[in-house]
């Protein structure tokens, strides 16, 4: 079983290399789309695949980094949706969706054992039921190692790199398609982001009333918005830099405090499913005090959201 790091945030590994060291390209202003996105893409799947041998080695950290860059690629696909929409595009999709359930197990699995640490952090492993739950996660990761090596993986990394570069999408004769692709990336990202800023802020003005299930939804929006900004902030003059830090600033540390929210209603349900299997093992979940400050602090982000300057 490979040994736990301390911290699943915090945690080096000199096996999982966190970015490319090769210099990629950048965007300019003047990019069209298509090209923009085989940029943003490219360095996702890099990062993806950068991160793939040290995560069938059970590094935690690594399978963190795995995810994070899925999640980019998937919102940078979303992003770029009206331009890459084609029949390959929903089937590389439900691929997608599958190898982030499959990573997300496990990393589900990870939070909720640091979250038990936590109780004892002089002695973590002491800690009633740890044992328990690293057993399980022996068992997820050589699941997890499996998928990852397997030619369902295989087929679906050479499927998306084949159709970043060269997929249907960008071979369509439809005037209007090749209008979308061949727009500026400056225009296009402003108004996008503009438009899922605005959804964002109508959801969000229903967060107190939300159960576990839209709250999540809205965390998802909120990660969405967050990384397309990221991926395309080099395109930020003087002048909107400010804007784009204060932005990502506030959807940070809403999307921090509904991860924490997230984390509690996903670790209490792994715990009733280790309960299941006979297992037995405590229910933590956060107080009533502490779900309620949580989200004020993302209430209170939003508001400041909302009362920033418009893009334009």
């Amino acid at each position: 079983m490979a040994r736990q790091p301390k911290s699943v945030s915090k945690a080096v590994s000199r096996n999982a290399p966190r970015k490319p060291r090769r210099p990629v390209p950048k965007l300019n202003a003047a990019m069209p789309c298509d090209t923009a996105f085989r940029i943003v893409a490219r360095r996702y799947l890099t990062a993806l695949n950068a991160n793939h041998d040290a995560t069938c080695g059970g590094d935690v950290e690594a399978l963190h980094q795995m995810r994070i860059a899925l999640t980019h690629l998937r919102a940078a696909i979303l992003f770029f949706s009206p331009m890459v929409d084609d029949p390959a595009r929903e089937q590389i999709g439900d691929e997608l969706k599958w190898l982030n359930s499959e990573l997300g197990s496990l990393r589900d699995l990870d939070v909720a054992i640091e979250r038990l640490k936590a109780l004892n952090p002089k002695r973590p492993r002491s800690t009633p039921y740890v044992q328990d739950w690293l057993k399980k996660r022996a068992e997820g990761h050589r699941q997890l190692a499996r998928s990852l090596r397997s030619a369902r993986y295989r087929r679906l990394i050479a499927r998306i790199s084949s159709w970043i570069e060269s997929g249907p999408w960008s071979t369509i004769r439809d005037k209007q398609a090749a209008k979308r692709r061949a727009r500026p990336i400056s225009s296009y990202s402003a108004e996008k982001l503009e438009d899922w800023e605005a959804k964002l802020f109508k959801k969000s003005r229903k967060l107190r009333d939300m159960g576990a299930r839209k709250r999540h939804r809205l965390r998802l929006l909120n990660k969405r918005l967050n990384y397309s900004i990221e991926a395309v902030s080099e395109l930020s003059g003087d002048k909107r830099l400010s804007r784009q830090k204060a932005v990502m600033k506030h959807l940070r540390r809403a999307q921090r405090s509904l991860g924490q929210l997230n984390d509690d209603v996903r670790g209490r349900a792994l715990a009733l499913a280790l309960r299941s299997e006979g297992i037995k093992t405590p229910v933590h979940c956060l107080g009533s005090k502490r779900e309620k400050q949580l989200l004020r602090t993302a209430e209170t982000a939003y508001r400041k959201l909302a009362g920033l300057k418009p893009w334009k």
